[in-house]
């Protein structure tokens, strides 16, 4: 498949690292009326009791990751995932390729101008989605989403740091990006900066589809 095409349209990657403010980026899109697909949501219905994928991940990590009710608990496979590289590669082996066929179908029926893809691990296989037209990233300063990531999940500074360390580093994930969108301001600056940015991508989309 070509870079930037599916067979409905224009495709953004919208990534970032944790707690860079992807969300709520996210939400301002789909107020515009613009299709948001979010692999971390794919991945929670993945995982729900009865999938095969849940079957795999109770099989490869043990059932004891499974709480009382058959649920993956989800607590408990964090905090081993980023504890052991290993471990969390087992993790993406098992859920990476479904995301991945998933967020394509979804782009693929869809038939607005362009849609969106949330995918907070685009850098780290960027190979597998070279059909995505753009990369947009959130960013923020490491000591922000340290911050944030302890606040929003109730969890100490060593997880955090290990957390931020499983991803690609800041570096490379601007380096890639061909938009960057600066969240450490108010939110006030992000519904400026997604507005200007869809008009861009309108535009983009048209372009690509005269081609």
């Amino acid at each position: 498949m070509k870079s930037g095409n599916t067979e409905s349209g224009y495709c953004v990657a919208l990534t970032g690292g944790i707690a860079s403010g992807k969300s709520a980026t996210a939400q301002r899109f789909t107020h515009l009326g613009v299709p948001v697909f979010d692999a971390d949501l794919i991945a929670r219905a993945l995982v729900a009791p009865g999938r095969p994928a849940l079957s795999e991940i109770a099989d490869a990590f043990g059932a004891d990751i499974l709480n009382a009710t058959g649920e993956l608990d989800r607590q408990r496979l964090r905090e081993r995932v980023f504890a052991d590289a290993q471990e969390r590669r087992r993790l993406e082996a098992i859920l990476h390729p479904r995301i991945r066929e998933t967020l394509l179908a979804q782009a693929k029926s869809c038939t607005a101008p362009y849609c969106v893809l949330a995918i907070p691990l685009l850098i780290e296989c960027r190979a597998d989605y070279l059909w995505v037209g753009r990369v947009l990233t959130t960013d923020v300063p490491r000591e922000v989403q340290i911050a944030r990531l302890s606040r929003r999940d109730g969890i100490d500074a060593v997880l955090a740091e290990r957390m931020l360390q499983s991803q690609a580093p800041r570096e490379r994930r601007l380096a890639l990006a061909e938009d960057v969108i600066d969240n450490t301001g108010p939110l006030d600056a992000l519904d400026a900066t997604v507005n200007r940015l869809h008009r861009r991508y309108l535009i983009l989309a048209a372009e690509k589809l005269q081609k």
